[in-house]
């Protein structure tokens, strides 16, 4: 009799712990989704039929803009935000049967940014040049965005300082890009190299060098949320 009483007890006692983990799991699970930042969007340039630029020994774009998005993905959620990539794989967001891939494509990474109104989209690029002396990071913002332009400055110069660039640029308004230019809301193109560059191919061939670029736009992210933050602040 005893020993029943005490199987019973037991099996009471385990229910009542797997009550308090599932509504502890339940309140975590709560406790994150409120906590998200909210969300950002990358978008990987290039893929699937379209390689982009394709550099020295044959490194195509399309591969390294999807890696550093993925490296960025990561610092960016470690931060609180929530995350959309346009693609996570070697595809373009295009119909197979469409007679304009590219047109399409386009469009529908402009409809993603206008149906999820995130914080800020950057676009991932890798740049290009017939002189192979050429090099460094490069950010693009709409010339009529005045917080794209803000945007683009923080990002530049943590890619200076990260990436340690011998002879580093300045940001750079531009009004014909497609996506800048049909774009909704804040949107920068982030070119963090020239694969015709080989120094600069050969880096952005590795997992480092992929890891370090993406730090440094997580970064330039972040400053330029904080300064936004403040100016909210000292508005009101």
């Amino acid at each position: 009799m005893r020993r029943r009483w005490l199987k019973r007890g037991m099996a009471l006692c385990m229910l009542f712990a797997i009550y308090l983990l599932s509504r502890e799991g339940a309140i975590l699970t709560a406790k994150t989704g409120a906590e998200s930042r909210g969300l950002i969007m990358i978008d990987s340039g290039h893929g699937g039929i379209d390689p982009g630029v394709v550099g020295i020994g044959g490194l195509q774009e399309k591969e390294v803009n999807l890696e550093i998005a993925r490296y960025l993905e990561k610092e960016l959620k470690k931060e609180g935000y929530e995350v959309l990539l346009t693609r996570e794989a070697d595809m373009g967001l295009y119909d197979e049967d469409s007679r304009n891939k590219k047109v399409q494509d386009m469009q529908n990474r402009c409809a993603m940014i206008q149906e999820k109104k995130p914080l800020l989209t950057v676009s991932i690029h890798q740049n290009s040049y017939e002189d192979q002396e050429v090099c460094g990071p490069q950010v693009f913002y709409y010339t009529h965005s005045v917080k794209g332009a803000t945007l683009a400055k923080c990002i530049q110069e943590e890619l200076n300082q990260q990436l340690k660039v011998e002879n580093p640029r300045v940001e750079k308004g531009n009004s014909t890009y497609y996506l800048l230019k049909r774009s909704e809301g804040v949107l920068n193109i982030v070119e963090t190299g020239f694969l015709t560059n080989p120094r600069e191919a050969e880096l952005l061939a590795t997992k480092e060098y992929q890891q370090k670029c993406a730090k440094a736009i997580c970064h330039g992210i972040l400053k330029f949320l904080k300064t936004v933050e403040m100016n909210s602040e000292n508005m009101v």
